[in-house]
């Protein structure tokens, strides 16, 4: 591997970490600063943030579902609430769901297409929102993994401790 790689995995990573740390201390505005940050360097970061966020929440979902005593169940919500079916989703929300259900099944080209889709034809405010879904996802599954003494990947369980 090129070290530069190295460094941009590293980056990205760190990037992950900070905005995991600001949502979980209630600091939504941080987070979202940081993630439109990573949007405005290119889609190249931000593609990679997004893979690197559902790779781990679908790792935590395996984790779950083979060392967990209950299923792992998606649900997807409306702005008020309410749980809707992922094709009455909004767009951002069906991104999410579609790239971790492809990543849990492990088809990661799939998973990077839809990524790349979104990047595509998404405003960026919609991107956020993808984001924004992981970012939520990763705290929710690292807590119940956590709680079922479940391995958590490091650098997630650091920024959350913090």
């Amino acid at each position: 591997m090129d070290p530069a790689d190295g460094d941009r995995q590293d980056r990205i990573r760190l990037t992950a970490s900070r905005a995991l740390a600001a949502m979980q201390n209630g600091d939504e505005e941080g987070s979202l600063d940081r993630l439109a940050a990573v949007l405005r360097d290119g889609e190249g970061e931000a593609k990679d943030l997004m893979l690197l966020l559902f790779h781990e929440c679908s790792a935590m979902v395996a984790e779950l579902g083979s060392g967990g005593t209950a299923p792992v169940k998606m649900q997807v919500y409306d702005d008020e609430g309410h749980e809707v079916s992922i094709d009455d989703a909004d767009p951002p929300v069906r991104t999410a769901v579609r790239t971790l259900l492809a990543e849990v099944h492990g088809d990661s080209e799939a998973a990077a297409e839809q990524i790349e889709i979104a990047l595509s034809n998404a405003e960026p405010d919609e991107m956020i929102s993808v984001l924004v879904q992981a970012l939520r996802w990763t705290i929710k599954l690292s807590a119940e993994c956590l709680s079922r003494d479940l391995p958590v990947p490091e650098w997630i369980s650091s920024a959350l401790e913090d």
